[in-house]
């Protein structure tokens, strides 16, 4: 599917957030980031949206489709939870989880924070991401639902003592 990158549509629900609003566009930008659509992904995000991303800073839709792929050539069978941190008119903060493995075979779980700011359209403007990433066995995974969204009955990053 195309998507025109100089388009703006607004992406509900839009600020001021309530709890309730906050983790439905958590929810959303999950299961967007576990579908591992680059170009449909970064039209949740502002033109000019501005990230942080462990040491890399990106700016504006090009530079997110060129990471996002690059992200998922190297993070392979990638599966990811997130969950509400905190919350304020127009900012979220989150944390989550995700496992993948190399190319070598090698799994990773990988711990992160992240602050997001929204403009009045619900696009993200700014995006700030902290990272560490733990090497673990194969057989200490936790993520198994099949390629795509994490279903709805599958237990959360509390839930599951993460």
């Amino acid at each position: 599917m195309n998507f025109d990158l100089n388009i703006e549509d607004t992406r509900e629900p839009l600020p001021p957030f309530t709890k309730e609003t906050a983790i439905k566009k958590i929810r959303l930008a999950e299961d967007a980031w576990n579908m591992k659509d680059p170009a449909k992904i970064a039209c949740a995000y502002s033109l000019n949206s501005r990230w942080r991303n462990r040491d890399q800073f990106i700016s504006g839709r090009e530079q997110i489709i060129a990471f996002l792929t690059a992200k998922w050539e190297k993070e392979l069978d990638y599966r990811l939870i997130k969950e509400l941190w905190a919350y304020s008119e127009n900012r979220i903060a989150v944390r989550y989880v995700y496992e993948s493995h190399d190319t070598k075979g090698n799994w990773f779980r990988s711990h992160g924070n992240e602050n997001w700011q929204f403009d009045q359209k619900g696009l993200m403007s700014q995006r700030h991401a902290s990272i560490n990433d733990v090497l673990i066995a194969e057989s200490d995974r936790k993520f198994f639902w099949p390629q795509g969204k994490r279903p709805e009955e599958h237990p959360g990053l509390s839930e599951m003592g993460l």
